[in-house]
């Protein structure tokens, strides 16, 4: 393999910054308790001073002489929260107020679904940003290089958000915290990326992935970095349909006019294009002799992939196993979400090592889910092998958040533990990112009936993660109702879930989640569900109750025999 333009002195800086940030690392993991205690105190003084922590005491936590007495008065005085309490302050923010949750105002937000039909909007502080997910970016990169020392020697794929998706009111950009992180990485990385920024800002999806992949085909890719697994199967999939297309555009050094691109974003990316027939005729002749051709084919240095690999993306992961070459090493891409990056995997694996140094954590038993005064744990107590549901606190503004998130400590990095993410709770489903809460699959199917004046006696939808689609089994309250009007309700319950949550929108129009599919129960089939479900032990007759919105193929496939 030979090395690529300039891969030396990329591959120098990486390491000589991430080795750096890796020292911090092991040693914060010689004592995980005194670095959970640092970094509270830390946030403690940060936010002190703004409104929210004078309105909570902040500086007299602060004045705690031991961590058992730091963390006793945290919990007195700061009750956890989840993101409907925090919101109206993050709504002064939006509006121009100061030093509401924190010193100053946001530098951006990340949006992100909420659990009602309006967007979370994540504050991210300069401090935030700069101390910490910039740092983490580095040694991420860095830990690539520890599993494949060539992974930068040729090109990395890689799939971001829009660096600006819009603005707050008071004019503060909204949009992807890793958009914003690829667009101000030094110009020596730069170098680095497969996709010219233009791209992501390409609204259609079809037309965006064809980009993409027409510009990634070309080059000598050696990483592929996204989020979801599905991004990987939508994107082989425009190579599927298109290779002619994209062997004709590489020859000619063209983009197809058969996609909806802007102008002035055809005339961004026209400038990077040249003829290259020699790659066209390779990109033939690999097309002929395999029919279909894969990453393995087009990307034969391939080294390193990173994408979700726990929790229901397990199920895309397995779609793709044999595309890449054999050497690849396939690295879980971590525990990461909008509010936070809370840690890394390190090891090549699927474990994410927490960061305690740049977190507050707390923590407790996933058997208390439906305790309202739980006991809450510190990083330092926690057990291999138990699953626990995680709080954050951070330098932006999130204290004692609730991520509404399962997790599973699979080790240790000394006396960090490591994590997996298992899955969503609190009635959120989320096959590939979308995370639907039940209440807003419910305020769609409402929103549907009014729309369409079709009633229904009963409803609920199951998610599948094989098909990548959701199935809603629905009691019209006309029985003789037809297939077609059923799935026009059902195109509109999609329609209006588009409209309350903006990550199942974009799973949706990127592809990653399949149109939903309608099925048409029989007459009182709630009632003969609920009979079964008592008779096989699952409820009792007084107590009996289900979700609405689920992912659970033992009740999917009574719902299945229940069609009419």
């Amino acid at each position: 393999m030979k090395k690529g333009k300039g891969a030396w002195l990329i591959n120098f800086a990486v390491a000589w910054v991430g080795r750096k940030n890796f020292k911090e690392l092991k040693k914060t993991s010689r004592n995980c308790a005194l670095a959970a205690e640092n970094t509270l105190r830390g946030i403690l003084e940060f936010a002190k001073d703004s409104e929210w922590g004078k309105a909570h005491n902040f500086s007299q936590i602060l004045k705690a002489g031991t961590d058992k007495e730091l963390y006793e008065l945290w919990h007195k005085n700061v009750p956890p929260q989840d993101y409907e309490d925090l919101r109206p302050f993050v709504e002064r923010h939006k509006h121009g107020e100061e030093n509401v949750l924190f010193p100053g105002k946001p530098m951006m937000y990340a949006t992100t679904s909420g659990t009602t039909n309006s967007p979370k909007w994540i504050p991210v502080t300069e401090t935030y940003y700069t101390n910490i997910f910039s740092k983490m970016t580095k040694l991420w990169l860095y830990s690539f290089m520890r599993q494949r020392p060539k992974v930068f020697w040729g090109i990395c794929f890689s799939t971001v958000g829009k660096a600006i998706e819009g603005y707050a009111p008071d004019g503060t950009p909204c949009g992807s915290v890793s958009g914003v992180t690829q667009r101000d990485c030094p110009g020596l990385i730069k170098k680095l990326y497969s996709a010219p920024s233009d791209i992501f800002h390409i609204e259609d999806y079809a037309a965006r992935n064809y980009a993409l992949m027409r510009t990634g085909i070309e080059q000598n890719v050696t990483s592929f970095i996204t989020a979801n697994p599905s991004t990987a199967i939508e994107l082989q999939r425009t190579v599927d349909e298109y290779i002619d297309e994209m062997i004709i555009d590489i020859r000619n050094g063209t983009l197809s006019d058969k996609f909806n691109i802007p102008p002035e974003i055809r005339k961004a990316l026209a400038l990077k294009y040249r003829p290259n027939p020699a790659r066209a005729a390779e990109l033939e002749s690999l097309r002929q002799k395999y029919g279909r051709i894969l990453p393995k084919h087009y990307w034969p240095d391939f080294q390193f992939i990173t994408t979700w690999k726990c929790g229901n993306t397990r199920v895309y992961t397995e779609k793709i196993r044999g595309w890449y070459p054999e050497n690849t090493c396939y690295q879980e891409f971590g525990y990461f979400a909008s509010e936070c990056r809370s840690g890394l995997v390190m090891n090549g694996g699927n474990d994410t090592v927490l960061f305690p140094h740049m977190h507050y954590f707390e923590f407790t038993d996933a058997d208390d889910i439906d305790n309202s005064n739980p006991e809450f744990l510190q990083i330092h107590e926690l057990k291999k092998g138990k699953r626990y549901l995680i709080y954050i606190t951070t330098y932006a503004g999130l204290y004692r958040y609730n991520m509404n998130d399962m997790i599973e400590v699979t080790g240790f990095f000394g006396t960090i533990p490591t994590i997996q993410f298992i899955q969503k709770v609190n009635g959120i489903i989320s096959m590939t990112g979308e995370k639907i809460h039940e209440r807003q699959f419910i305020e769609a199917v409402q929103q549907a009936e009014k729309e369409t004046e079709i009633k229904t006696r009963f409803y609920v939808g199951f998610a599948d993660v094989n098909e990548s689609r959701y199935h809603y089994y629905i009691d019209f309250a006309d029985t003789n109702l037809s297939q077609e009007s059923a799935d026009n309700f059902a195109r509109t319950v999609d329609e209006k879930l588009k409209k309350i949550n903006v990550e199942y929108e974009a799973k949706r129009d990127s592809f990653r989640v399949k149109e939903p599919v309608v099925h048409i129960l029989k007459e009182n089939a709630f009632e003969d569900f609920k009979a079964q479900s008592i008779k096989n032990g699952m409820g009792r007759e007084g107590q009996f109750k289900m979700n609405l919105l689920m992912q659970d193929e033992k009740r999917h496939a009574m719902f299945k025999a229940l069609v009419r």
